[in-house]
């Protein structure tokens, strides 16, 4: 679908984006229970990275948010508390990925990276290519410039180690890349 308001000469017809803000990013009507979820997960890990503030308080705030009750509060508690009960772990995976200390990664993206490798080791339920494409929406969102790449590539080194066979299944169809 094309926007068929008159251009300057020599450029391309704007396509519309439903769903989409002007940046982008999915509007708020387009996203599901667990994507509003994982927002609130990032939030509220954001805080205890930076804030080390108390699991609980953080729990509190968070669910005081406007929008809370429109998101998967079974998933933002795993999320959340799975994370933070995990974090040495989930650290442990991440770091051999990357290619600086864990210390300039920014809290966003580490947050992120932690809703991946939890998701990927939980949620069972959720498939491995709908892990990083959430993951991906979420540094876009609320990540740095670029901090979106750094989420994939070190999400994608991790999806064959922990979701080998779904990986294995989709590069055998051709879906994911080999």
């Amino acid at each position: 679908m094309t926007d068929s308001s008159p251009k300057e000469p020599g450029t391309k017809p704007r396509q519309s984006r439903t769903g989409l803000t002007a940046t982008g990013a999915r509007k708020a009507a387009a996203k599901s229970n667990r994507s509003r979820s994982r927002e609130f997960a990032l939030q509220a890990l954001y805080q205890h990275l930076v804030g080390r503030n108390d699991p609980t308080d953080i729990d509190h705030f968070t669910r005081d948010l406007a929008g809370f009750h429109k998101a998967d509060a079974a998933h933002y508690d795993a999320l959340l508390h799975g994370s933070i009960r995990e974090e040495v772990e989930l650290d442990a995976m991440i770091v051999p990925l990357l290619d600086r200390k864990l210390a300039e990664i920014s809290p966003v993206e580490h947050a992120v990276m932690w809703i991946g490798v939890y998701e990927f080791r939980h949620c069972l339920d959720v498939p491995w290519r709908v892990v990083l494409n959430e993951c991906i929406e979420l540094a876009k969102e609320f990540g740095g410039t670029d901090g979106h790449k750094y989420v994939n590539a070190v999400l994608n080194g991790l999806a064959p180690q922990l979701r080998s066979l779904e990986v294995e299944a989709d590069r055998a169809s051709g879906k994911a890349r080999a």
